[in-house]
């Protein structure tokens, strides 16, 4: 499997590009805020041919550049659908005014094809398997997207905003809930196999078995630890 990612826009946000191999088909999980131009990039750096945006979230952050890069390569845009009014109303998403300054020009609005997302999914994509497990918490919508291991391959996790490395997603905004996201890091990330790679939303990659050991959220919702106070981090 071939995985290439880069944090883009105001947030740093990950996008992440995956394929079975370069110069094949490929998934696009998390186009966000200004990340077009890299995407466009890295298609044409490795060949590839996209064939579905993947959105883990509805946060401004995630699915600003869907429209230029679903419209640009004909594909279609899957989330789940308590995030998808999100994609046209990002300041009703955020409680607040997202700031003309930081943003800049912004294009907002649905795709022509959207496609919604349910929860244990199988999504057969571009030569790829995707298990999607709702996950809410950070928001009411908010999905991973997992692979399966190989032989010589650990599995993957695309966690969005609900773990990262050494934290999780905040729960300070609209649609945010403490005790679902530590009931979601319980129900989809403890049962997961230590050597699972994590590729989340922000930051760099981890591992479930790191995770497992030393994130202060993960060893809460397996019981191991007290409550720390929630981040803020991201969006």
């Amino acid at each position: 499997m071939f995985i290439a990612g880069f944090p883009a826009g105001a947030w740093g946000t990950n996008c992440y590009l995956v394929a079975p191999g370069p110069g094949e088909e490929c998934v696009i999980v998390d186009p966000g805020h200004q990340a077009a131009a890299g995407v466009e990039e890295l298609v044409r750096e490795h060949r590839l041919k996209p064939v579905a945006v993947l959105l883990t979230h509805g946060h401004i952050d995630h699915v600003a550049s869907v429209v230029p890069v679903c419209g640009a390569k004909g594909v279609p845009a899957w989330i789940h659908p308590e995030d998808r009014y999100m994609m046209s109303d990002p300041e009703k998403a955020l409680g607040r005014s997202l700031g003309t300054q930081l943003m800049g020009e912004l294009t907002v609005g649905e795709p022509d094809d959207v496609r919604e997302l349910t929860d244990g999914a199988l999504l057969e994509l571009a030569g790829l398997s995707l298990t999607v497990d709702h996950a809410p918490g950070h928001t009411r919508g908010s999905v991973t997207f997992r692979t399966p291991g190989a032989e010589d391959l650990p599995p993957v996790l695309f966690s969005g905003d609900l773990l990262f490395a050494g934290s999780i997603g905040r729960t300070d905004l609209p649609g945010g809930d403490g005790e679902a996201i530590m009931s979601s890091l319980a129900r989809v990330c403890l049962p997961l196999d230590d050597a699972t790679v994590v590729l989340s939303g922000h930051g760099g990659q981890t591992t479930i078995g790191r995770e497992r050991a030393t994130n202060p959220y993960l060893r809460q919702a397996a019981g191991a630890v007290g409550a720390p106070a929630f981040p803020r981090r991201g969006m």
